[in-house]
């Protein structure tokens, strides 16, 4: 065992008194959290030297380069995979490949439980990228236009301080290198794998633009929207328009059901429970003269909770199948094929999320971690919380100064470096101080 193992392990088993406990601990209330003592300022030391080494940071800079040159998009992340794979034997870290295809899993520490996982998502966008640098994408009509490229990145670089301090694990470190995020079908697929076997817990980081970099958030409980698309094709019987009576007029139906779909939202639902449904399609004839047989809409629809996003999805045919009646025509909805599968609302477990926000307090200081508002975005994490307790953190990386400043999904993307240790270091924090509590038998243990 190194010099550095040793004095994090030694750290780890120091006994608690009841006047400081050690780093990252709760006390039994969270309502209640008493601020570190200085004993503790070792912790931090150890993790953040390791995480903003140089040669670290170095080496995390040219990983996520050359991620970001040769974007991959769902279920093809093949030379994503291959660079992970590369350097997860460089350092000697042991991992399962293929997993639901491309998805690497790998592991750190005793083998034995407790098990945490960590989580990061590799998959691009089909954009075509318009910064104009260096590193940029190699592959036309394909990028990295939402820090993927990071997350893979940053996941590495906490398997990197991981594996130097692996003698100081009182668990196992589970690291999920997942494919497909941007289909939202990934998170499902690694599951059916059994990724998440003997799990307690799960974390998972998202590089965001509403925060500057160096500054963290996130919020308990609902913080994600549930994400749902849906179809309806409304059929009716067409003829000459000049002759209207002799057809049934499937555009008419359509208009109505989009007017008639806006007010379940401003009409039936509590304002305080924010939900969103959007027509954002309408697809119907072919001539000015003609009313078809059939015309079709689309949209999606998200909300908070779980009780309210399965009720507007309920909603949604009840209305468009009413108004598609009303005008004597049939409607054929569909849920689940507009390429993009319904995704549940990301719900942060109450505990996981405290234990989270601690770390993040001891790695970016409690002025830089913050309570997030709730987002409209959805991500498949939620697929994980699911069935195992964790937390979703938003890490900062605007810099107004640098120019980086546009969201994700935009071609002009742009994303700030500095943020990769920040990700490596909170990720390996939340992992160490999480065996440690839950080996120790604190009140974060899961039922």
């Amino acid at each position: 065992m190194g010099i550095l193992q040793l004095i994090i392990l030694i750290f780890f088993l120091i006994p608690i008194t009841t006047s400081s406990f050690s780093c990252l601990n709760l006390q039994s209330s969270l309502n209640s959290v008493t601020v570190l003592p200085d004993r503790n300022s070792s912790f931090k030391e150890i993790i953040t030297g390791l995480a903003n080494d140089a040669v670290t940071v170095n080496w995390m800079k040219r990983i996520r380069r050359e991620i970001h040159e040769n974007p991959e998009l769902a279920f093809e992340e093949f030379a994503t995979s291959a660079v992970i794979r590369r350097e997860l034997d460089r350092l000697g870290v042991g991992y399962r490949w293929p997993v639901a295809g491309t998805g690497v899993v790998a592991a750190i520490g005793s083998g034995s439980k407790p098990f945490v996982a960590l989580r990061a998502d590799m998959d691009a966008l089909p954009i075509q990228e318009m910064v104009e640098w260096e590193h940029k994408s190699k592959v036309e009509g394909k990028m990295h236009a939402c820090g993927h490229d990071a997350h893979v990145t940053m996941l590495l670089g906490a398997a990197k301080i991981l594996q130097e301090i692996r003698d100081a694990l009182q668990g196992t470190v589970i690291l999920i290198f997942q494919p497909a995020e941007e289909s939202g079908v990934g998170a499902k697929a690694m599951i059916q794998e059994g990724v998440l076997e003997n799990v307690e817990a799960i974390f998972g980081i998202h590089a965001v633009l509403d925060y500057p970099t160096g500054m963290v958030g996130a919020r308990p409980g609902e913080f994600l929207a549930g994400c749902g698309g849906f179809r309806a094709k409304i059929s009716g019987r067409g003829g000459h328009a000049a002759g209207p009576q002799y057809s049934i007029d499937p555009i008419l139906a359509v208009s109505t059901s989009v007017v008639s779909l806006q007010n379940i939202v401003s009409r039936e639902r509590d304002p305080l429970d924010p939900q969103v449904v959007s027509v954002a399609m309408i697809h119907g004839g072919t001539a000015f003269n003609v009313i078809p047989d059939a015309a079709t809409i689309g949209g999606t629809f998200r909300a908070f909770s779980k009780k309210s996003f399965y009720a507007v999805r309920e909603r949604i045919e009840e209305v468009i199948k009413a108004q598609a009646a009303v005008h004597r025509c049939s409607a054929e909805i569909d849920f689940s094929g507009m390429g993009q599968p319904t995704i549940p609302p990301t719900i942060n477990d109450e505990r996981i999320y405290e234990h989270a926000r601690q770390v993040s307090m001891q790695i970016v200081g409690e002025e830089n971690t913050k309570t997030s508002p709730l987002c409209m975005g959805s991500e498949d994490f939620a697929f994980y919380l699911e069935k195992v307790a964790g937390s979703f953190l938003f890490v900062g990386m605007r810099n107004d100064k640098a120019g980086f400043v546009h969201p994700p999904h935009s071609p002009y993307y742009v994303l700030d470096e500095e943020v990769l240790p920040i990700g490596a270091a909170i990720h390996a924090a939340f992992a160490l101080s999480y065996l440690s509590d839950s080996s120790n038998n604190s009140h974060l243990t899961l039922p």
